[in-house]
Parts: structure tokens; sequence; C-alpha cells
């Protein structure tokens, strides 16, 4: 996957998508990588889902995040496990639950 022509070029970035191992996070996960961005894969319960999409996205390491973000510790273990894998983040996306409205 690479940027089209004419789209903005996101190489060397480092961007967190919560909830990514399906519908809307997987897709900006992919556009990201797409873009030449590093992905931190976010989701809670659906491993199989996020390792297939590391695999998928491939272009480098996409670190899997999972954290149950409906508890402040779920919030602040997937905060430092961002940041441990990637030494700082340039992106966050915070996906997860919008379905739940």
């Amino acid at each position: 996957m690479s940027a089209q022509a004419g789209e903005p070029s996101l190489a060397g970035l480092r961007a967190v998508v919560t909830g990514a191992s399906s519908g809307i996070g997987r897709a900006i996960a992919v556009a990201f990588a797409g873009a030449g961005a590093r992905v931190g894969i976010g989701f809670n319960r659906s491993a199989d889902a996020a390792g297939a999409l590391a695999e998928e996205l491939g272009g480098g390491p996409h670190p899997l995040l999972q954290a149950d973000l409906s508890t402040a510790e779920g919030c602040t273990s997937i905060v430092a496990d961002a940041f441990a894998a990637f030494g700082s983040v340039d992106v966050w996306v915070n996906n997860a639950g919008a379905d739940v409205l």
C-alpha cells in the first residue's frame, strides 16, 4: 500500500487508532498505513482481526495495542504501550466505542 498521486505522504509518522480491528477504525488504519505511517492497532477483544490487519498493512512494524478503553486502567495502559512501542506518537485517533451511542 502506498499514497496515491496527489495524496499527502505520512511517511515516518506514528499513528495510534483505537478500535482498529474492524469497521471505521480498520479503514482509518489502512488509510494511514497506505500513506506511509506506522500504525498502532488498538483493539480490545479481536486479537485475531488485529493481527490479520497488522499483517495486511505490511511496511514495518505495526504494534498491537490491546486495552479495554471503558476503564481508566485500559486508557492508561494503551498510552503507555503506544509510547513504549513508538517512543512518541504523532497522531491519535480515538475511534473505539463510537458505535455504542
